[in-house]
């Protein structure tokens, strides 16, 4: 009777477990390469709420990755890498519900507020296909509508080329709210709709990618009037407020060493024979000097190929002008590029296996903050190759009768 039962209670839950199956499509088909696509979002753009409390959401066509790091409020999560909301200078609380991400500030919306909510392209959905466009939300919690819009472009000025996907802030006076955006691949951006003001832009090389500006990362910055959109062009550059200091000195021929600096300095400076010197120790015996000028400029003048155990006759050794190469007026950059090298030119050969120290009284770097430099440079001993030197010219003459050998077969 048991054993009845039992087989009863079993038929039973087969049945309900058939009945409650879903019908699956069977497998097989064209993958799906296509990537998510955003459908919806919630509130609509240029929206006035002044009671706003909810979520800012991006609603898709299918379930999105969450990624593989999750969003704890850290500004790490692979979802929270992809928002950028303004004002607020607190990582933002990013949510992922399946088919939606929502975004809300950490510290609530603010009443009288212009609020900016982007999200940037990577969006991936569970197949890991990757969405290569992105959304900005623009609302107010009461404030007007804004207007403006900022226009410009970004330049790393260390690289002489533009500043690709560079952070753009604009700091709007006097309250200085912070309005953040990316910039495209050529360094570009057209920043808005924003409230009416007066702003100072910043452009930076963001390298730790939290949409922020932090003390140790290249920036520049450009002051806008009200009644203007367009910002001047931007070169940034590290804004280090102590002068440099020589990290190097290298010999690269019988007259000339490179001095490489610990950071970029200013393309502006030349310094005369007067204010740097050349000591060879342990007499601190001074050598004359003849030039310290940029890679550029000391190419131009002196011939940089001789090696330092150069046989070639002095007078192939001194310098040989090389007219400058014409360069078009419309490829010429807009400013002179950076650079962290010196090279110094001597009037007497160095001595090999002796130490130097070079003194400049004040280099500047880029953000004119100066210093003075003092270091050694140290000549290597010079080594003959024995490998190629010539046949006894006596043996040879003996041996000239000799016949060669038959070429090899």
């Amino acid at each position: 009777m048991r054993l009845m039962r039992g087989r009863q209670v079993a038929a039973l839950v087969a049945l309900a477990v058939l009945a409650c199956a879903k019908i699956e499509p069977p497998p097989g088909g064209p993958p799906d390469t296509q990537p998510p696509g955003l459908v919806a979002t919630v509130p609509d753009s240029l929206a006035v709420l002044p009671e706003f409390s909810g979520d800012v959401e991006f609603i898709f066509n299918e379930t999105v990755s969450e990624g593989g790091s999750p969003n704890m409020g850290l500004g790490t999560g692979d979802l929270e890498k992809l928002v950028i909301l303004s004002p607020s200078e607190r990582n933002p609380k990013v949510r992922w519900k399946r088919s939606r991400v929502t975004v809300r500030p950490a510290e609530g919306w603010l009443p009288g507020r212009v609020y900016r909510v982007e999200l940037l392209p990577g969006v991936m959905d569970i197949r890991r296909n990757r969405s290569d466009s992105g959304r900005i939300i623009t609302f107010t919690t009461g404030a007007s509508l804004p207007t403006t819009r900022l226009s410009g472009r970004v330049f790393d000025w260390s690289k002489a080329r533009p500043a690709a996907g560079a952070l753009i802030v604009a700091v709007l006076l006097p309250d200085s709210l912070r309005y953040r955006t990316l910039a495209d691949t050529a360094g570009r951006f057209d920043f808005g709709p924003l409230p009416t003001g007066t702003y100072v832009v910043f452009g930076a090389i963001d390298q730790n990618k939290n949409a922020r500006l932090d003390p140790r990362e290249a920036w520049d910055s450009a002051g806008v009037a009200p009644d203007s959109s367009a910002v001047r062009e931007l070169w940034v550059f590290p804004h280090d407020t102590v002068g440099p200091r020589m990290s190097k000195a290298a010999v690269t021929d019988s007259l000339s060493a490179q001095l490489t600096f610990s950071q970029p300095l200013d393309p502006s400076q030349r310094f005369a024979p007067a204010e740097f010197r050349v000591l060879l120790l342990p007499d601190s015996i001074a050598v004359p000097v003849v030039s310290l000028l940029t890679k550029e400029e000391h190419d131009s003048l002196y011939r940089t190929a001789e090696p330092l155990d150069s046989t070639a006759p002095a007078a192939a050794r001194g310098p040989a002008a090389r007219p400058a190469a014409e360069v078009p007026e419309s490829l010429r950059p807009a400013r002179e590029p950076l650079y962290s090298a010196l090279y110094l030119r001597v009037g007497a050969p160095w001595v090999p296996k002796s130490t130097y120290v070079i003194e400049i009284d004040s280099v500047r770097n880029v953000n004119r903050a100066t210093a003075q430099v003092r270091g050694p440079l140290e000549i290597p001993e010079v080594k003959v190759d024995t490998t190629t030197a010539p046949a006894d010219s006596a043996k040879a003459a003996a041996d000239s009768t000799v016949p060669p050998p038959p070429p090899a077969p």
